[in-house]
């Protein structure tokens, strides 16, 4: 399996503009198709939407413009999106993220279908590697047209898997071999994976590079990768621009810098990407906050199965009997998919020990555990209160029978102006102190003594 780094730009001061990336991704992408030997197409493995801050989405652009015309040739075999259990993008989200990409080279990703197994890793393995926290053998899965031997194979030359490492829940850090194992992945192997992560502990997880989680997808990758086209990983590290920044270049502060860019085969590139999210991403506090306010972007949030980022990447800097206030003016449901919005709302978010009992008992949910996982991530353990507040299309009731409690939307939006806010802390009129979020998936709040 080929090992090189292309490109290796970073740095907690850096702000990469769209010239460089593509300067920067052009350089890469050229190199490692003479170096591959790269005949044939290439598919191109982005993230959707709900990702649209990871700047795959113009990376992607240019690759479709670059592959359009190799040697007067297109190159560009498909574009499928890594959505895991995630819903399919529609045409106007497709063209808000990729712009000028072709639309019909788009192909949707079905997690419970479109499956090929590579090989099975044996439980013996992962109840080891976990600590002894689950025994189950896991499944290697990925989208059957990347696997090579599959009848239904598109016969690639090279994989592009482009995508952001951040802090993240069920891996500790977001991408590479995730983006394959998960994002391409098929139920029972995004069941397994996300439910090692809950039994583990999500707080022991998040924010690190080296896991158990991504430790079964570094041993998927080695013992089969070879059944798939070679695989260059684009990473990008995104972070908020300081009030110091923004005063130096004419940005606003909080607005979003590239803070780095690594390209290249092998893990080399996640790893230093890692580290450097890990100095940009993770903010370590002093003290637990009492108040926090999490705003969720409706382009992107519409479901607590990816709004409660709110909770996942707060609840390690709350106090004990605190409150976490999450903004979510455009959530539809629950889950993503039916099922498992339908799961949720049967079971609600519980503390770990509750839904752990629910698993060994309820066939379904154990037939299910990436719910299972997300029941648990979406919980506080009963240490502080999760305060709902969502749009017209999430009631009340149904609010609090998952487990939550519900604010009024305009009330809270009144009281909170996101527009007049700064990330971080802010003071009301009415001296209340509140700690202030404008995008969870950005990163990582926890207080010192607990990270």
């Amino acid at each position: 399996m080929l090992e090189k780094t292309y490109i290796s730009c970073g740095g907690v001061d850096k702000d990469l503009d769209n010239t460089e990336i593509e300067e920067l991704f052009s350089s890469a992408l050229s190199n490692a198709i003479a170096d591959v030997n790269s005949s044939g197409k290439v598919v191109i493995l982005p993230p959707d939407i709900t990702r649209y801050h990871s700047q795959a989405g113009f990376i992607t652009e240019i690759a479709s413009r670059q592959l359009s015309n190799i040697q007067n040739k297109d190159k560009l075999g498909a574009i499928l999106p890594a959505l895991g259990t995630h819903m399919a993008m529609n045409d106007e989200e497709i063209k808000y993220m990729f712009g000028s990409t072709p639309r019909d080279k788009f192909i949707v990703h079905d997690w419970r279908n479109d499956i090929a197994e590579l090989g099975r890793i044996e439980e013996d393995w992962v109840e080891k590697t976990s600590e002894g926290a689950v025994r189950y053998d896991w499944p290697v899965q990925v989208n059957k047209i990347l696997h090579k031997n599959n009848p239904s194979s598109g016969d690639f030359s090279l994989t592009l898997s482009i995508g952001q490492v951040v802090p993240h829940e069920v891996a500790g850090m977001a991408n590479h071999a995730k983006n394959l194992f998960v994002g391409t992945g098929g139920k029972e192997a995004i069941d397994k994976s996300h439910f090692i992560g809950a039994a583990y502990g999500m707080e022991r997880i998040m924010g690190k590079a080296d896991t158990p989680v991504r430790a079964l997808f570094d041993e998927g990758l080695k013992r089969f990768g070879s059944e798939l086209p070679p695989i260059l990983w684009v990473l990008t590290v995104i972070s908020a621009r300081t009030l110091v920044e923004a005063s130096l270049n004419g940005k606003e502060p909080g607005t979003l810098a590239v803070r780095g860019l690594y390209i290249g085969f092998g893990r080399e590139c996640f790893e230093k990407a890692a580290k450097l999210s890990r100095e940009v991403n993770v903010n370590l506090m002093d003290e637990p906050v009492k108040k926090a306010v999490v705003y969720l972007e409706p382009q992107e949030y519409r479901t607590t199965w990816l709004g409660n980022k709110a909770v996942y990447r707060t609840r390690m800097v709350i106090a004990d009997g605190g409150e976490l206030v999450v903004l979510a003016p455009a959530l539809e449901r629950f889950g993503e998919d039916k099922g498992i919005d339908a799961l949720i709302r049967k079971h609600g978010y519980r503390p770990a020990k509750e839904i752990l009992s629910k698993v060994a008992n309820d066939r379904e949910l154990g037939q299910n555990l990436s719910a299972a996982a997300h029941l648990i991530h979406g919980s506080s353990e009963n240490r502080f209160t999760i305060r709902y507040c969502p749009g017209k299309k999430v009631t009340r009731k149904e609010i609090e029978a998952a487990g939550f409690e519900w604010g009024d939307i305009k009330e809270m939006q009144e009281r909170y102006d996101i527009s007049k806010l700064s990330p971080g802390w802010n003071t009301h009129s009415d001296g209340e102190n509140f700690f202030y979020v404008p995008n969870p998936a950005l990163g990582l709040w926890a207080e010192k003594s607990k990270f």
